[in-house]
């Protein structure tokens, strides 16, 4: 018998996840995790949720279809999941929401009652408690619709909070009061240590965040689009019961009041009630540092000297930037991280300017 964990808003969640779960449950068998492959433009420019129909290779089991290093997104769609699947330590399911709320409530509990566990939903920087209105607030959606099909599968479910706000979404003081109440794990060391491979070359920048917490990272960070503050409270896994998290998130309660029958009804309502539309690439974020054009053909690797110049420039005085960001500043793609981190020679969640 194991726990389904669910990273609740795709992309990079799954690294924080297999983190949480590390601090969560001491088991010796791989974590099973259940995720979206919902990526950043910049890893797949169709906007949408991927499902089965976008893969080939997927694998039939633990109750729904798993990537495996040999899985391949059907251009011109993308993913990292295929490489999270050889990177994490972890079996890695497929959420597909394109059947609306219920199909993907079916599709959790068909998972659930193959590995026989209760549901352990993860969220990095906590959004998924969001009441809707902050201002800061980018990509509600997807959090969401997680809430509210764990709901429907009847279930015992217990949501995570993991690294309140290092997502940029909500301040940390605003979840704090949120979470008041609960008594918070804080993952070892050797936990963010087991994420290393996948975030040596993966963009995600809040599981990034958390792994550094986690090692000891504090200050200011600079990502794409804002600065975050790595404090004493980053490090922690708080946790609530689903109702209690239902009962923040008016989107999740929306939700669950209307059904809606199809993936694009859901968003037009999450669209509705936040102004946030459900299934385009995140909103506002704010001014971007200055980057150099990227080349054409193959991207020329700047010296190390000259890359941290540029980068320190480009981070208004912050402690550490995030590899993303690092590899925007000097016209580079995510693919090129890992040869960025041999040129800087470093190999931390995020790149020290201090």
């Amino acid at each position: 018998m194991t726990d389904l964990y669910v990273a609740a808003g795709g992309g990079g969640d799954p690294i924080g996840t297999l983190i949480a779960a590390r601090a969560i449950t001491v088991d010796p068998d791989p974590p099973l995790i259940a995720t979206y492959a919902w990526e950043r433009p910049e890893v797949d420019p169709t906007h949408r949720p991927l499902g089965e129909r976008d893969f080939t290779g997927l694998a039939h089991e633990a109750g729904g279809v798993a990537f495996t290093p040999a899985t391949r997104a059907r251009r011109p769609a993308g993913s990292t999941m295929p490489g999270l699947a050889g990177d994490l330590p972890a079996r890695l399911l497929l959420l597909d929401p394109a059947r609306g709320l219920a199909g993907l409530a079916r599709q959790i509990a068909s998972m659930a009652e193959a590995a026989g566990g209760r549901v352990r939903v993860v969220d990095i920087g906590g959004d998924v408690l969001t009441h809707g209105d902050e201002p800061t607030l980018r990509s509600p959606f997807g959090d969401s619709l997680t809430l509210a099909a764990c709901h429907l599968t009847g279930i015992p479910t217990t949501v995570y909070v993991a690294g309140p706000g290092l997502d940029g979404e909500i301040e940390e003081e605003a979840l704090l009061e949120r979470l008041a109440g609960g008594h918070p794990l804080t993952p070892g060391r050797d936990a963010a240590s087991a994420a290393a491979p996948a975030l040596a070359w993966h963009p995600s920048e809040a599981s990034a965040l958390w792994a550094a917490a986690v090692q000891g990272a504090r200050g200011a960070v600079r990502t794409v689009g804002h600065t975050v503050d790595v404090t004493d409270v980053s490090p922690r896994l708080y946790h609530l019961p689903l109702e209690r998290a239902i009962g923040h998130n008016p989107v999740a309660r929306a939700l669950l009041d209307e059904r809606p029958a199809t993936l694009d009804a859901a968003a037009a309502l999450s669209h509705r009630i936040t102004g946030i539309p459900g299934l385009a690439p995140e909103r506002g974020r704010t001014t971007r540092a200055p980057r150099r054009e990227p080349s054409t053909g193959r991207t020329a690797m700047p010296h190390r000297d000259e890359a941290m110049k540029l980068v320190r420039e480009a981070a208004a005085g912050a402690d550490h930037v995030t590899f993303r960001h690092a590899a925007g500043v000097l016209g580079l793609t995510w693919r090129d991280i890992p040869a960025l981190r041999d040129v800087l020679d470093t190999h931390t969640p995020l790149l020290p300017l201090t």
